[in-house]
Order: structure tokens, then C-alpha cells, then sequence
């Protein structure tokens, strides 16, 4: 299994087949100043600091207090990817999990798993944190696959695998079957291999590609995963490899000589990096946030020789927010000089959060997600260096906003350094899906000098509204994803879905990009609706006509037209000729309906119907 490469299958349609209704479950709190250690029971303790949704366990606690508070998460969130219910567990510094009774977790949608140490190493667990396929059809029994296991965190945690207790297919590897806007980030994990699919659930079955950061793994088997990002850590071995597979950074990385075959592309470092920031205690007991500095041209776990480089700031300099708060109440405390701490939840955001300080950090805990009302932009930051926003979720209102988030007011008018630059960091969008949603343009980042670290731009192709593909075209609007005015942008781990014009639009001089996958948009009615003036179709990526210097490494853009396969689009890339402009491994793929007649700028072959699943590569773009 380690050995082989599992082909690439096509690509079904993400609709899931009747949504469970779930309960809501409240856990238990901790209070943000002392970080008091949580009982898990009785349930309903009671709002504090963190709010009614963060549990912070302590290594005293019986294990089998901890798995049930886990498990019963579990249970409500493994089905309920259109939901509101957000879940952190925070584990305070020490070991959870014995060899005769390992915690074993399963990580369910809009969970956050993470240590409270330092370093990875000060919290250790004995067992595993996994995820499997989901089977969507004939009452769980079928349609078993990953592709829809979006939305959920792990981080900051030593796994030392231990699979007791477990059949024997599960006991071969710690498994993380997942897809898009799935984070792991400093991990320390040993024991077993790390499996990004799950091979035991129906066999090797789909699964869409993710992101790992600043961690420490054992042999990694990759699998079925079409596309993955890793970034700044360090592998034992990897193995498989469905269509893109980056590294940039990674210490016993593969080597891509043989691009496309297997379809590796790897870089020895990363030209820019940032570290999410991470909540940690202290040997007092106090709560802090770490605030990683910016790296440049680095390899390897930032963790290595001791702390993570970068300033600790003291919980009681964030204003710890909750749901039911005031944009208004929000924004003073912004004004005052806090930074900014989002509780698990679902936020209803009637005018812009307002980030106007330099170094203001917006941190959020459990997937909480800012929704538009009104036609709000939920999230403006100003053009001022080292704002970072991290962990944090944008769903698209009934009205349509102008922009979910946006980074400066115009291109050239704001402040920014190259040494600090304003950092989104597992920042994710969405429109349509659990309600309908429109938007002009998802992201845009207007200033010079900012770090897009792992963001999954999404217009829905499936939700609880009930739509067909032509009334999804009609009512969930969304014409750009990303849209990149400012110079120096660099982006590592660019997911861009669905748009109904281009996907991704980048303007801005001297950007780079390290992975980017795409979608194009599933439903368009026909092809008139389907038309760049003249132009069949918009291309997946764009770099704008006047960009003199841009480079772009490992990218794919698949099309699946369901809606009318008939329909064409001319290129999947489309750059201005100039030799600065740069593009290193990519590929077009067709996923069984549509045709993309070219891969970038009239060159390549056409990805269409008679070679479904068989990527369409241009090495290197211009031809050397």
C-alpha cells in the first residue's frame, strides 16, 4: 500500500444525501485568566470567559471522563457540516492516555483540538486524534468517501499513537481523512504512520487535499488525497500521490525530478512564512498568545532549538468575544488597544469589524464564523503592517456584500513592511450553503506585503437550501474568490472553489503562490452564461495583464460542468507572456463533465471526457 500510487477517480458532486438533524451540545468552560481546569460534568456550568462552548481539559482528569466529553461532541458534529454548533477542546500541558486505555478522539466538523504547551511536546497524547470517510448514501452504508470533511483543527499536540482496543485495519495508522479548510499545525506525532485517507472505511476512497504546517511526522501516506500542502515540517517518508502534491520547507521532503510522475513539487524553503498563533500557559498557570514572528527562506519546525520566534502577548490584552456581542462593543474594545479573541460560535455581523491597529491580532477559537447581515463586509483591515487574523470563518449573508473581508482600502494607500506582513492564517469564506449567500468578491487584499498561510475560498456546491444547479447559479451569487491588488502578496496553500467569474484574480506585482487548487464552478446553466466577452469561460487563475513578475508552483484546475457538460472553457491558467511570470507544475484535470480546451494561454491538451481523471501537466510555463 505504501508503495503504490493510487489513481485518481472522478470527482462526484459534493451534495450530501439528506443532512442529520443534530442536537446542540454545551460543554464546559474555563475561565480565561486562571485557566482553571474543566469537570465534565455536569454539562451546563454556565457561560464563562472562553464561553459555553471550550472545554480545557487537565491531565488529572479520569481518561474516560475526557473521551466521553469527546465522544458526545463527536457524535453531534459528525454529520452536521451545515450546522452552527463550533467546539474547542483545549488540553492543558501534560500527558492524557495510558497504554491500556488510550484516549482515542474522532474529530467532528467545527472542532478545534489543541495543547495549551508551549511547545508540542509539553502536551502528549497516548492514542490517536483521527477522522474517517463519511457515507452519505442507503442509510450510511455507501457513497463512503472524505470529500466533504471540511472544517476542523488540530494543532500544538504530541500523538503518540496507540490504536488498543481498535480492529486491525485501524490499528495501522493514525487516520486524517479529510479535505478542504482542514488544518494541522505543530504536531509531534510517533508511534505509527500518519494516513491521510482512510483505506479501511470502503477501501481508498476520495478525499480533496489539505494543509500541514510546522510539525513532526512519521511516514506519511498520502494515498488518495488529490492535492495537499505541506509546509515547514519535518517527514520520516511519504508516500502516493494522486494529482499535486507541494512541499516547501520540509526536511526529508521527496524529490520532483520526475515531475509528473509521481506528482510531487518541492521547494528546500519557503520564501515567506508566519506560524499561526497559538494559546499557551505559562509555568504560573497564566494563559498568553503566542504571536509567531515572520520568517524568511526557512526549512523545518519552527519549534526545534526551543520557543517558537516571535512576542508573547498576556491574555488580558485581548477582548474575549462572544456571539451575542456588538459589532459596536467589539470595535471599541479594538479601538482601545485590545486584540481581538473569538469564541466558538456563529457571529452576526451588520457592519464591518474594524482592524485600524499595527500588530493587532484576531485570533478565533473553534471555527467561529462572521456572517454578513445586510451586506456587511464582516472583516476590514487597514493597510497597516502586522495585523494577523487567524482561525477564523466568513459565511456570505442574504444580501450581497461587496467584499467578506478585504485587506486595505485602495492598492497604494496604505502602510505596510516586508518584514511584517499583515498574515491571514487558516482564514476561510463561504457562500451559499447553509443559507443563501451572495458576494461580489470573497477576499481581496488591497495593501502590499501580506501572507495568505492556508485559506479555503468556497462558493458552496452543495447545501441544506434545496437549490437545483440553475437556481444555485441564480441565488448564491458569488463572481470572484480572491481577488490580489497589492505587490508582494505571497500565498501558501491558495484553495479557490466554485466563483462564477474568475476564481482568482491577481493583479498585484512580485506575488508568489505555493499550491493552488481549483474548481470551477459546477452549475453555470449554459454557456452563454458561461462567457468572458468572447471568451468561452473564465480561467481558474488569472494574473493580470500588466504583472511583470509573478511565480506560481504546483496548481490544478479541474473542471466538472454537471450542470450542462457541454459546456467549454478555453484555458485553465491565463498570465501575460513576459518572462517574470512564472509557472512551475501545473495541470488541468476533468472530473467527467466539461471540457478546459487548454492548460494555460493556448498551450497543453484538452482535459475532457476522454480522459476523465488523467491530469493534462505543463511542467514548466514558459517552456524553458
Amino acid at each position: 500500500m505504501h508503495g503504490s500510487r493510487y489513481p485518481a477517480r472522478p470527482h462526484p458532486s459534493r451534495r450530501l444525501i439528506g443532512l442529520a438533524m443534530v442536537l446542540g451540545l454545551v460543554l464546559t468552560t474555563v475561565t480565561a485568566t486562571t485557566v482553571t481546569a474543566a469537570a465534565a460534568s455536569p454539562p451546563h456550568s454556565g457561560t464563562r470567559d472562553f464561553g459555553p462552548n471550550v472545554t480545557v481539559f487537565d491531565p488529572s482528569m479520569p481518561v474516560s471522563q475526557i473521551q466521553a466529553a469527546l465522544d458526545a461532541t463527536h457524535a453531534a458534529q459528525v454529520n452536521n457540516e451545515m450546522g452552527t454548533n463550533r467546539y474547542a477542546f483545549l488540553f492543558k500541558p501534560g500527558t492524557y492516555g495510558t497504554a491500556e486505555r488510550p484516549l482515542q478522539i474522532k474529530v467532528g466538523y467545527y472542532t478545534e483540538i489543541a495543547g495549551l504547551g508551549a511547545s508540542p511536546t509539553d502536551v502528549v497524547i497516548n492514542g490517536k486524534v483521527e477522522v474517517y470517510n463519511r457515507c452519505l448514501a442507503d442509510g450510511g452504508t455507501s457513497n463512503c468517501l472524505a470529500l466533504v470533511n471540511f472544517w476542523r483543527t488540530l494543532s500544538n499536540v504530541s500523538i503518540n499513537v496507540n490504536s488498543a482496543g481498535q480492529d486491525g485495519c485501524r490499528s495501522t495508522a493514525n487516520f486524517w481523512a479529510v479535505s478542504q479548510a482542514v488544518s494541522l499545525r505543530r504536531l509531534n506525532i510517533t508511534g505509527a504512520n500518519l494516513s491521510l485517507m482512510d483505506y479501511c472505511t470502503a477501501g481508498p476512497q476520495y478525499a480533496s487535499g489539505g494543509f500541514i504546517a510546522d510539525s513532526k511526522l512519521p511516514s506519511v501516506n498520502n494515498g488518495s488525497q488529490q492535492q495537499w500542502l505541506t509546509r515547514n515540517s519535518e517527514v520520516a517518508g511519504w508516500s502516493n500521490g494522486v494529482w499535486n502534491q507541494v512541499f516547501s520547507g520540509v526536511v526529508g521532503a521527496p524529490n520532483d525530478a520526475a515531475f509528473p510522475n509521481p506528482p510531487y513539487t518541492t521547494l528546500a524553503t519557503t520564501p515567506l512564512s508566519r506560524e499561526k498563533p497559538y494559546l499557551f500557559v505559562d509555568a504560573k498557570g497564566t494563559a498568553n498568545v503566542r504571536v509567531p514572528s515572520a520568517q524568511k527562506n526557512t526549512s523545518g519546525v519552527s519549534w526545534a532549538n526551543g520557543m517558537t520566534p516571535g512576542r508573547t502577548i498576556p491574555l488580558s490584552d485581548f477582548y474575549i468575544a462572544k456571539p451575542s456581542d456588538s459589532v459596536k462593543t467589539i470595535n471599541v474594545q479594538l479601538a482601545l488597544g485590545k486584540n481581538l479573541l473569538l469564541t466558538p460560535g456563529v457571529y452576526d455581523i451588520a457592519r464591518s469589524i474594524e482592524v485600524r491597529r499595527p500588530n493587532t491580532v484576531v485570533l478565533g477559537l473553534g471555527h467561529a464564523t462572521l456572517t454578513a447581515v445586510d451586506g456587511s463586509i464582516p472583516l476590514d483591515v487597514a493597510g497597516v503592517p502586522g495585523v494577523i487574523v487567524a482561525g477564523v470563518t466568513i459565511d456570505a449573508g442574504l444580501k450581497e456584500s461587496p467584499v467578506l473581508l478585504r485587506v486595505g482600502k485602495q492598492h497604494g494607500h496604505g502602510l505596510s513592511q516586508a518584514s511584517n506582513p499583515t498574515t491571514l492564517s487558516d482564514v476561510y469564506f463561504r457562500v451559499g450553503g447553509p443559507h443563501v449567500g451572495k458576494a461580489n468578491i470573497a477576499l481581496e487584499v488591497n495593501s502590499d506585503n501580506v501572507l495568505i498561510d492556508h485559506t479555503w475560498v468556497w462558493r458552496g456546491d452543495h447545501g441544506v437550501e434545496g437549490f437545483t444547479d440553475t437556481q444555485r447559479w441564480n441565488t448564491n451569487t458569488g463572481r470572484y474568490g480572491a481577488v490580489i491588488n497589492g505587490d508582494n502578496v505571497t500565498a501558501t496553500g491558495l484553495f479557490v472553489e466554485h466563483f462564477q467569474r474568475y476564481n482568482t484574480v491577481w493583479n498585484g506585482d512580485k506575488g508568489t503562490t505555493i499550491l493552488y487548487q481549483n474548481e470551477l464552478p459546477y452549475d453555470p446553466p449554459t454557456q452563454a452564461d458561461w462567457m468572458n466577452g468572447d471568451v468561452e469561460g473564465y480561467a481558474g487563475y488569472k494574473v493580470g495583464d500588466l504583472v511583470k513578475n509573478h511565480n506560481l508552483y504546483g496548481a490544478g484546475v479541474y473542471v466538472f460542468n454537471q450542470n450542462n457538460p457541454s459546456i467549454h472553457t478555453e484555458n485553465g491558467f491565463e498570465v501575460p507572456q513576459t518572462p517574470g511570470v512564472k509557472l512551475h507544475h501545473i495541470m488541468t484535470v476533468n472530473l467527467s463533465a466539461g471540457t478546459i480546451d487548454h492548460v494555460v494561454n493556448g498551450v497543453g491538451g484538452p482535459a475532457d471526457t476522454t480522459k476523465i481523471g488523467q491530469p493534462v501537466y505543463v511542467a514548466e510555463y514558459p517552456a524553458p
